[in-house]
């Protein structure tokens, strides 16, 4: 007489759960860390962003040749400030900034990460210019990502 087994024996399920229990104790600190990259990630392209709008502005401002008090960048008006967006100008230079909370301090905007662990210290910071023939100051800070 064959027996036919139908199912798995105990055995089978304990070195199952055993397996998969080791793979999960390596595994899940490896994806725990990857968050915080790619927060990180995610503020350098942000600070790389405010870099582009404001070369892209200030571009314009020189094309112009007249200088102008705003620019027109893909349809909308960036306000310049010594041929850089000023605060308000570079908000309305960016396209997108989901995923970051703006704060306006004066001439200083500050995008936040939203979701960081430090939200203090992971921002990228846009400082318009306070002088003519002077860039802007961008600042990436991404130790509390």
């Amino acid at each position: 007489m064959q027996r036919i087994q139908q199912g798995f024996t105990l055995i089978e399920l304990v070195v199952v759960i055993t397996i998969l229990g080791i793979l999960a104790a390596f595994a899940i600190p490896r994806f725990a860390a990857l968050d915080g990259a790619a927060r990180t990630a995610a503020t350098s392209a942000m600070v790389g962003s405010l870099r582009s709008a404001a070369a892209l502005a200030h571009a314009q401002y020189l094309v112009a040749g007249t200088a102008p008090a705003s620019v027109t960048m893909d349809g909308t008006a960036v306000s310049l400030a010594f041929g850089y967006p000023d605060a308000t100008g570079i908000s309305a230079a960016l396209q997108d900034t989901s995923g970051f909370t703006p704060a306006t301090v004066g001439t200083t905007v500050t995008y936040t990460r939203n979701g960081a662990t430090t939200p203090a210290t992971c921002t990228g910071t846009y400082t318009a210019a306070a002088a003519a023939n002077t860039a802007p100051t961008i600042v990436a800070s991404t130790a509390g990502c």
